[in-house]
């Protein structure tokens, strides 16, 4: 059904200010989005856990405390509901990443970026659902089944965070906390038409996950928020970056104001495509290129660029994230006995229907020791990322900012998405550069589109500048018909 209900429109910030003025209540804030959520659920499979009795235990209990404290001495979103990737712990929680062998492992405590949420008054709904291990673009496994796009029960919503871009983009959840390894924010952001930020790397902890990962992937495996309206994304940002002492990679760095960013003196370099077949879409190029103007009305200078070291991406990210021969699919595929599996066996049950894996984790099990072999290949490929992200971040400056797509086209069907679809994703990851997926509209079939906005690292808050002047000139995100 169409949203009525404002409160559903609105951002976090506006709710929590609404709140304390005492203009509406958190119970009630609350109860929208618990009625929105049982409304849509039923379609998108996006919440696969909620915790609607304690959440209204807790807005109750956030009432209260407004009325005996007063609006001054609360924190920054209390009393704002929000839903977490069921893969970050959350207290009470399953924290299965749909590995059927972990299927009843419930979380005993909150991961650092939960926590720090909590801290600042938000109440979690529930947790939402995600592709086995976090492993795919689109959601599904055998422990929760498939989540569906928010815009068109038949179309993926993306992944691995794809439960929280569905309910979010639903209108059901103000945001979401998410995590991005190679776009698993930015694509079911863009899916599903709503704002997502993949931080700086390193700036935000990502302990507290299943899977875990270690050494300079806790910085590519970036923490960050899924949003309706873009002015939540740098006050949660804020909310959710600093160092932590479970996360070695994690390092304090200075935060900007988008609000003090300049539109007449921001660069903006527009990088259509990476030069590779497919192409992407005209629909999408269109819409990127009316970003482009919408920006350069506003006194930004705009310049089409190409880069050509982006035509081999998918390979340069592969090398660096494998050049300390992490592999962030665990060898025993999340059993939870450290015993690596069969892969010729795992391949055997999927082809007869028996596997309690997704086809693209057996293929990650299966291609583990070969490409892990390649050593000689896997330094060249770092070595040209690295020689990308120093052409790119020279290019940027600390004044720039690139628009790039996403996808090639909009959301596709379910069964058909690929790794080609959703590949302009990964690079930005192991270059620790941030990037903010922007909405722009709806196409000509009612879905989606969208643009990443990337800039140089340390400068989160320029391309979140970028998207906050896209939302008030293109409207940003627009809530679905049904």
């Amino acid at each position: 059904m169409p949203i009525t209900n404002e409160v559903l429109t609105l951002s976090a910030t506006a709710l929590a200010q609404r709140i304390r003025e005492g203009s509406t209540t958190s119970k009630e804030v609350v109860e929208a989005h618990i009625a929105r959520i049982e409304e849509v659920n039923p379609r998108l499979n996006a919440v696969v856990r909620d915790r609607f009795f304690a959440a209204r235990r807790e807005a109750e209990q956030a009432d209260e405390r407004l009325r005996f404290d007063g609006p001054d001495r609360l924190p920054a979103l209390h009393g704002v509901p929000c839903t977490i990737k069921e893969s970050i712990a959350l207290t009470g929680m399953p924290n299965s990443c749909g590995v059927v062998a972990r299927k009843d492992v419930v979380a005993d405590r909150d991961a650092p970026t939960v926590a720090r949420l909590r801290s600042a008054g938000v109440i979690p709904l529930g947790v939402t659902n995600v592709p086995e291990l976090t492993a795919w673009m689109a959601t599904f496994n055998r422990v929760y089944g498939r989540t569906s796009n928010a815009y068109d029960a038949t179309r993926i919503a993306g992944g691995s965070s794809g439960g929280e871009g569905s309910i979010v983009g639903a209108g059901a959840s103000p945001f979401g906390l998410a995590t991005d390894v190679g776009g698993s924010i930015r694509v079911p952001s863009s899916c599903n038409g709503v704002f997502g930020h993949k931080p700086t790397g390193g700036l935000v902890p990502s302990s507290g996950q299943f899977p875990g990962y270690a050494g300079a992937s806790l910085r590519f495996n970036c923490t960050g928020p899924i949003a309706r309206r873009a002015e939540d994304l740098m006050p949660l940002l804020r909310i959710l970056a600093g160092p932590d002492p479970t996360d070695p990679q994690c390092h304090a760095m200075t935060l900007g104001d988008p609000s003090s960013v300049d539109l007449g003196r921001l660069r903006v370099m527009v990088v259509e495509s990476d030069g590779r077949r497919p192409t992407v879409s005209p629909e999408l190029t269109a819409a990127t290129v009316r970003a482009a103007d919408a920006l350069r009305e506003r006194g930004a200078t705009v310049e089409r660029r190409s880069f050509a070291g982006l035509a081999n991406a998918l390979f340069a990210a592969t090398g660096l994230m494998f050049e300390e021969g992490h592999w962030p699919i665990p060898p025993d595929l999340g059993r939870g006995d450290g015993q690596p599996v069969s892969c010729l066996m795992e391949v055997l049950r999927l082809a007869a229907g028996r596997s309690e894996h997704i086809a693209p984790v057996v293929l990650s099990a299966f291609l583990r020791r070969p490409v892990l072999s390649c050593r000689g290949w896997i330094r060249r490929q770092a070595t040209a990322a690295r020689a990308l992200r120093a052409e790119i971040e020279d290019a940027l400056g600390n004044d720039g900012v690139m628009l790039y797509p996403i996808a090639i086209d909009v959301a596709p069907r379910h069964g058909v998405e690929s790794i080609q679809y959703f590949r302009f994703a990964g690079l930005f990851n192991v270059l620790e550069m941030p990037s903010t997926q922007t909405p722009l509209g709806l196409g000509r079939e009612g879905l989606p589109l969208g643009v990443q906005v990337i800039g140089g690292r340390g400068q989160d808050h320029l391309t979140i500048a970028v998207a906050l002047a896209l939302e008030r000139a293109l409207g940003g995100w627009v809530p679905p018909r049904d």
